[in-house]
């Protein structure tokens, strides 16, 4: 018996203007466990697919389902298992680290004791623990994206969704994350993630698809996609030279 898909987006179109379409016949499965990485150059496609999965877009064409359910018709079953990392983390600066985390713990009906004990362990890790009582103004950009890191695993979600994780995190900090999100899969967690950092995603994932252009050229295991090369080269020769499109990955 296979794993439970937590995550699956089938044939998922998305057309701005006249006609252009960002996102074109998107179909990806994300089983439980999984660390997949979502990759492509910038304005390939990715934020546009994701902000559809964390329910930000609207959309039309094809569906969306997390956790079994539909995004477009059960939209708060959805939310509440998944847990969304932007690219540029808009928080509300009025509040502190604390309050703001207080804040998202309330809304997903967090204990006290549960609360407490989650933010502890992360704001150590993430060295911001000292800082949570400034007001969230007066953060770099850095420790806006750790705050919300925290908040996003603050209720424990079944599917973990980031856009762009890494960027802007100093070294340490894109180190704990990596960890983090290990634990997390090993407890049954599943990870959809694009990046562009692509040793990054070599490293971390036991599956990828590439998009361009709005369409997926390439899907499937680390292993199946690679075959021996690295990721970077099979990313090269599958986005710059019209390589055969794979399939694997539940399409």
């Amino acid at each position: 018996m296979g794993k439970q898909v937590m995550l699956s987006i089938e044939h998922y179109s998305k057309s701005y203007g006249e006609g252009t379409k960002a996102a074109e016949d998107v179909s990806i499965c994300v089983e439980c466990g999984d660390i997949y990485g979502f990759i492509g150059h910038n304005g390939a496609g990715k934020s546009t697919t994701i902000r559809a999965v964390v329910g930000v877009l609207d959309f039309s064409e094809g569906e969306i389902y997390i956790d079994g359910h539909s995004v477009k018709d059960e939209p708060m079953a959805c939310k509440r298992v998944t847990a969304y990392i932007p690219d540029n983390p808009d928080l509300y600066e009025n509040l502190t680290g604390i309050q703001y985390l207080d804040f998202v713990a309330d809304v997903f009906g967090i204990s006290t004791e549960e609360r407490e004990e989650r933010i502890r362990q992360y704001a150590g890790l993430f060295e911001i623990t000292d800082s949570l009582g400034d007001l969230i103004s007066s953060y770099s950009h850095g420790m806006k994206q750790k705050v919300a890191i925290i908040a996003a695993l603050i209720h424990e979600p079944k599917l973990l969704v980031l856009d762009e994780p890494f960027v802007g995190l100093d070294p340490k900090a894109a180190y704990t994350l990596k960890e983090i999100m290990h634990e997390m899969c090993g407890q049954g967690t599943a990870i959809f993630f694009s990046t562009h950092v692509l040793d990054v995603a070599e490293k971390l994932c036991n599956k990828v698809a590439i998009i361009k252009q709005g369409k997926i050229i390439a899907s499937g295991t680390m292993e199946e996609l690679t075959e021996g090369h690295s990721l970077e080269e099979t990313f090269l020769e599958e986005t710059f030279f019209e390589k055969k499109t794979k399939d694997g990955g539940g399409l």
